[in-house]
């Protein structure tokens, strides 16, 4: 049996897991974008034109991305954050949040390591411009959206590592908001690559 003491412990350490994996995704993606663009000069980021629904699909993912990291940082240094979290204590036990603590580092891992693989292929949002071909050889042998498989991982390890009302609405505007912008870069690759995205989805399954 696993006592209180035990549970307490691994909820201070998942505080402060949460605090540095959170501040670790933010400088990935940003040192990510900054230096790709400027060793190729290409433009990384689409988020659509101004207003439209592609834009807003983007616009709330970064915000929620955002607010997701400034909690997890303020709630490290003031606990009694937690209060206005809406945790659900029937979850928070030790087998839920290492569970929560491993699903967010597999799901991070995953998605640097398909990062670096697309290399000078990868963009976030849609561009208008590309793709010149589809990318169908490794993870995307077995999944045509991986980096979102990987992202939807994490989304769910971060509800179970904090269970709370706050992570259950998180993780719920990270799913639809993943699903939409897949189908939005379904339509555009359907329209950029008619054939070949024809024949790749046919094979291929949008998810696992």
């Amino acid at each position: 049996m696993i006592s209180p003491e035990n549970t307490s412990a691994i909820i201070e350490f998942t505080r402060l897991y949460l605090a540095i994996f959170y501040s670790s995704v933010a400088f990935f993606y940003t040192i990510r974008i900054i230096s790709a663009k400027k060793s190729t000069n290409i433009e990384l980021v689409f988020p659509g034109e101004r207003y439209c629904s592609n834009w807003w699909n983007h616009m709330t993912f970064r915000i929620f991305r955002v607010s997701i990291w400034m909690v997890c940082v303020l709630r490290f240094y003031f606990p009694d954050i937690d209060g206005y979290l809406g945790i659900i204590p029937s979850l928070e036990n030790v087998p839920m949040l290492i569970s929560g603590n491993v699903l967010l580092t597999i799901g991070f891992l995953l998605t640097i390591i398909i990062h670096f693989s697309m290399s000078q292929k990868w963009r976030s949002g849609i561009d208008p411009k590309g793709p010149e071909q589809l990318i169908t050889d490794g993870f995307f042998k077995y999944s045509r959206n991986p980096i979102f498989t990987s992202v939807a991982l994490s989304q769910l390890g971060f509800f179970l590592a904090l269970p709370s009302v706050f992570t259950l609405v998180c993780l719920i505007i990270g799913l639809y908001t993943l699903h939409k912008q897949t189908l939005a870069e379904e339509d555009h690759l359907s329209t950029a690559l008619p054939s070949e995205y024809k024949l790749y989805s046919t094979n291929v399954r949008r998810w696992l």
